[in-house]
């Protein structure tokens, strides 16, 4: 379920943003990538609505590649990213033709490209819409760990069938995964004695927080910068 807050702050896109590069095709996908191509540990990215051009996820790629990673920011929305002024296209028209589960098949050459560059373990890390690509992915066993972040449209029987160590940062003020809901991810994961799993709800903050915080807000950004931290650490503990 989409709500108002997964179109709420939406950023200015920044084509040339970033540390890295964008290169026209990983895995058939333009992307973002940044990091060493040498790295046997990469993590892929995966955008909310207002797709990969953000600057804040940019940001989030350039950091989380400086601890080691090769990371990849596919345009999983394909140029086409939501755009709250297009009065034609509310987000309920969008999302028919952005649907996650297309995302989930795209992604698949892109984790294969990476093993074929000599990656030896991938994780994915998704945001809103993008946590829903990332819960697929660890349902089919695709990646070695997960990391999702306020999502949106991932449901109790989703995590269920989780194969992956998984992480989940959950925001105190949340419609689309209120914490209710989150707890309840944490109550199925701590009943699967195989799976690794990391739940933190963040106070005070709201849907979209990691990745579309205001920069001059430093409250809000200390704690975007928490989520990374926990992101990294979740990574480092099982991709390294």
């Amino acid at each position: 379920m989409a709500s108002p807050q997964c179109c709420a702050n939406p950023p200015t896109p920044s084509p040339a943003g970033g540390e890295g590069k964008v290169v026209d095709s990983f895995g058939g996908i333009k992307a973002y990538v940044a990091g060493g191509q040498d790295s046997k540990a990469a993590v892929v990215l995966i955008s909310d609505i207002f797709g990969f051009e953000a600057p804040n996820l940019r940001k989030v790629a350039d950091k989380v590649a400086s601890s080691g990673y090769f990371v990849v920011v596919p345009d999983f929305l394909h140029g086409d990213p939501y755009k709250p002024e297009d009065a034609d296209r509310p987000i309920q028209v969008w999302i028919k033709e952005h649907a996650p589960l297309k995302a989930f098949e795209e992604a698949k050459p892109v984790i294969a490209a990476l093993k074929e560059q000599g990656v030896s373990s991938v994780g994915a890390a998704g945001y809103c819409w993008g946590a829903k690509v990332v819960a697929e992915l660890a349902k089919a066993n695709e990646i070695q760990a997960a990391v999702m972040s306020h999502p949106s449209f991932v449901t109790v029987d989703d995590i269920k069938e989780v194969k992956c160590p998984i992480a989940v940062l959950g925001a105190e003020t949340d419609r689309t995964s209120p914490p209710e809901l989150v707890k309840q991810f944490e109550q199925v994961l701590s009943s699967n004695s195989e799976i690794g799993y990391f739940v933190k709800i963040f106070p005070g903050v709201s849907h979209g927080w990691t990745v579309r915080y205001d920069s001059d807000d430093a409250a809000a950004a200390k704690s975007a910068e928490e989520a990374l931290t926990d992101m990294t650490n979740w990574f480092n503990k099982n991709l390294k």
